[in-house]
């Protein structure tokens, strides 16, 4: 049984309304998370071939002629794990150049081309990118959200509701993580074993195909001092400490790992007319499973260390929301905010940018108008374009806090609402 029939994928939509308009459309994100499941079950629906560059004679037939290669392609391909051959992307635009009709090709890319210039550039105007990542709670939950959280951010209404907290389960779902395979294996220790054999493919295999680095052996240890600063302030002389890197080395491997969807760096909000905004970025893991493998944390651990499963719940909110922003109607961007008062807010979401809202994540069951001091600033910072201000929190009911703000179980996050 494939993932789509266990869990299904709500990018599939948005994956075929692009590749009903658009000659190219790259699926990217981490290996492992489901993009050639999701292509291939487009590929048998829709009569597209499929070919994989992690099969050594298909990756050396395009690279020793990639113009031969594209031209003797069929109508409607499925291009697998295209960033092991770069080299394709000029071919493929000329392919494109020459026969502009939808739906043409299907890439995927377990790097981020995007952040290579001359690659995006390559196919500009000619390829959408839909981002997919791990699992969230929502398709983890098999069934349509209906008006999902980040709509209902931005309606600026938030009916009250009785529910329940959820206790020793929030801290299943933060240290399950949301990799298919991980999921699939019945214990903890199981879990964790995969993921950690995970972190050490990527890190030995995919980041040499894409760098010349030598010292490729510092990475699981970065990535391990990355995820215990998942969610704070990006600190390059931290995690340079332990290595005889500079913090420029330790940045540009940093890069690499975000290539390859390991971290994601998540930018400050700001505003010309405010001179006292903190403009350091936050850095978030990619998957709270992973995270929580690499600081050897469990669900009896992180029950004790209150500190840390603070830390990896603001990245699973945070995931949990980017990843549903990809099928949620509307453009949006993700922030957080800091000022020199020290008020801050986790998330900051903006929407079509104009509008926004701002969350606070809470690992707490009980909430106090105190914790709202950062949204209220964040409020006062953007005026008329400020929709809602919540506070997510391990509790019961979703409450009115008045002006605009709001007590929301996490749980509302992956609850169907219509």
């Amino acid at each position: 049984m494939g993932d789509l029939e266990i869990y299904p994928r709500f990018a599939l939509a948005r994956l075929e309304e692009a590749l009903a308009d658009t000659p190219v459309v790259l699926i990217h994100g981490p290996r492992q998370c489901g993009k050639s499941t999701l292509a291939k079950a487009v590929a048998k629906k829709h009569g597209y071939t499929y070919f994989t560059f992690d099969d050594e004679n298909v990756l050396r037939a395009a690279r020793a002629d990639p113009v031969g290669f594209c031209a003797e392609l069929p109508e409607r391909a499925v291009l697998d794990e295209v960033q092991r051959i770069p080299e394709l992307f000029t071919s493929i635009k000329g392919l494109v150049d020459r026969d502009r009709r939808p739906g043409r090709l299907i890439l995927t890319g377990s790097a981020n081309v995007l952040l290579l210039p001359k690659l995006a550039d390559s196919l500009a105007g000619r390829m959408e990118v839909l981002r997919l990542g791990p699992l969230t709670q929502v398709e983890m939950g098999g069934r349509e959200p209906g008006t999902g959280i980040i709509d209902r951010f931005f309606s600026g209404r938030f009916p009250i509701t009785a529910g329940g907290r959820l206790g020793e389960a929030l801290l299943q779902r933060v240290a399950g993580g949301g990799f298919p395979a991980a999921l699939a294996r019945t214990t903890e220790r199981r879990r964790r074993e995969w993921q950690l054999q995970y972190v050490a493919a990527i890190t030995q295999r995919d980041l040499r195909d894409l760098t010349r680095i030598r010292s490729l052996e510092v990475l699981p240890k970065l990535l391990e001092l990355a995820a215990g600063q998942t969610s704070r302030l990006f600190n390059a002389s931290e995690l340079a400490g332990p290595f005889e890197l500079s913090r420029p080395t330790i940045r540009e491997y940093l890069t690499l790992l975000e290539q390859v969807f390991l971290i994601d760096i998540l930018p400050p909000w700001h505003h010309n007319r405010l001179s006292r905004l903190i403009k350091t970025p936050k850095l978030h893991l990619a998957d709270t499973g992973l995270a929580a493998a690499l600081l050897g944390a469990d669900v009896a651990s992180l029950k004790e260390n209150r500190s840390l499963f603070g830390q990896l719940l603001e990245t699973f909110v945070y995931q949990e929301l980017r990843h549903q922003s990809s099928w949620t109607d509307g453009s949006h961007r993700f922030f957080h905010y800091r000022d020199k008062d020290q008020l801050e807010v986790d998330i900051v979401l903006e929407r079509d940018g104009r509008l926004i809202s701002g969350v606070e994540v809470k690992a707490s069951s009980t909430v106090g108008e105190s914790d709202f001091r950062g949204l209220n600033r964040l409020r006062e910072a953007t005026g008329e374009a400020f929709r809602c201000g919540i506070v997510l929190y391990d509790g019961d009911s979703a409450l009115s806090f008045g002006q605009q703000m709001f007590a929301v179980p996490i749980a509302e996050l992956w609850a169907a609402r219509r």
